[in-house]
């Protein structure tokens, strides 16, 4: 949306559009006057029935007249002060910080929605696994259940491989002889 003067020259440009095309279908379908002492014969020009134009246009032209007085009663006047502006501009800043707030509380509330869905459409997914092979799935569920008796260990503790060219591993026994 445009604000005001964008609206008030769009109307202006309007009407005068509304007044070139009206003089425009004056001069078109007048009919010729005489002049006294210029006797041309040319050819007659047949009359066209046509629409009022001149109504048309009249009620045309007073529409845009009017809507050019109430956008310019719309603009604000030289005795709204800075102050008044000011204010109402802090007023609009609130409501603005307000719905921001409320979007964000709205888009909170959608994500946890769409947590919810997934969990539900995973739950559903599972069942149907279970359903169709209830032993296949209990495999899986147990091969990826989490370790809970894993100790780790520092990396200084641990037996370090030498590189070598063979493709034999050392033997990880203390009392092997090589």
């Amino acid at each position: 949306m445009a604000d005001r003067l964008t609206q008030l020259q769009d109307t202006i440009n309007q009407q005068a559009e509304h007044f070139c095309n009206s003089v425009g279908i004056l001069q078109q379908y007048s009919t010729p006057s005489k002049f006294p002492g210029f006797d041309r014969i040319g050819t007659p020009q047949p009359h066209q029935t046509q629409e009022d134009y001149a109504a048309l246009f009249a009620t045309l032209i007073a529409r845009c007249a009017k809507d050019i007085d109430t956008l310019i009663e719309s603009l604000p006047s030289e005795e709204s002060s800075q102050e008044l502006q000011v204010a109402s501009l802090s007023r609009l800043e609130q409501e603005n910080q307000e719905a921001g707030e409320q979007l964000e509380e709205i888009v909170r509330q959608g994500e946890a929605l769409l947590q919810r869905i997934q969990a539900a459409l995973q739950d559903i997914a599972q069942s149907q696994l279970d359903m169709q092979n209830p032993t296949a799935t209990a495999i899986i569920n147990t091969n990826l259940n989490p370790i809970t008796n894993f100790k780790q260990e520092p990396l200084s503790s641990m037996n370090n491989v030498p590189s070598t060219n063979s493709h034999q591993l050392p033997d990880p026994s203390p009392n092997s002889n090589q």
